[in-house]
């Protein structure tokens, strides 16, 4: 579906696989739309570790706190917490890109790009046999529902089916890579 911009209004929501494009996106929207990119995955996980999770409370908490601001791109899925955000969000970029590339970005980018957008202040990557398993076996699954989120929520969205049409969307847009 070919949304404008401004159809997507102040409160973005950006859902999708790991490695995908989520937060270099987030930070390109919300540098044009004046709000703040918020990742999900920072709220989630302590600094300063090998990507060790917050008490679920606490989680929630910060959650709640971004989605109560005027405007925001929010990138990240965390499906417990989405029926909230989707109830303050205004539109909706729903990434869906094959396995295969988001596997070879998180290899690229956990071994090479260690100051990247989206990662842990301090943080201590590796690759993780969990988190490939998630990207090969679990996230293909995840695509309906994550579909299923998006098209029920009533709200304008984007779908981006592959990495040729971000891009797409990145020139449509007048997006800058940050």
């Amino acid at each position: 579906m070919m949304q404008t911009l401004e159809a997507l209004g102040q409160r973005v929501c950006i859902f999708g696989p790991s490695n995908a494009g989520k937060s270099t996106l987030a930070v390109a929207l919300g540098d044009k739309l004046g709000v703040p990119a918020i990742h999900l995955d920072l709220l989630h996980h302590l600094p300063h570790t090998d990507w060790t999770p917050r008490a679920p409370e606490e989680f929630a908490r910060l959650h709640e706190e971004a989605i109560a601001q005027d405007g925001w791109v929010i990138e990240g899925n965390y499906s417990r917490l989405i029926p909230r955000r989707l109830a303050r969000a205004t539109g909706i970029v729903l990434i869906d890109t094959p396995a295969p590339g988001n596997l070879w970005r998180y290899l690229r980018r956990t071994l090479f790009e260690r100051q990247r957008l989206g990662t842990l202040e301090g943080g201590q990557d590796s690759i993780k046999w969990l988190m490939i398993r998630h990207i090969t076996m679990v996230q293909p699954k995840s695509r309906a529902k994550m579909l299923s989120f998006t098209t029920e929520s009533g709200l304008p969205f984007e779908h981006v089916k592959a990495m040729a049409e971000l891009n797409g969307l990145y020139r449509r847009w007048g997006l800058e890579r940050p």
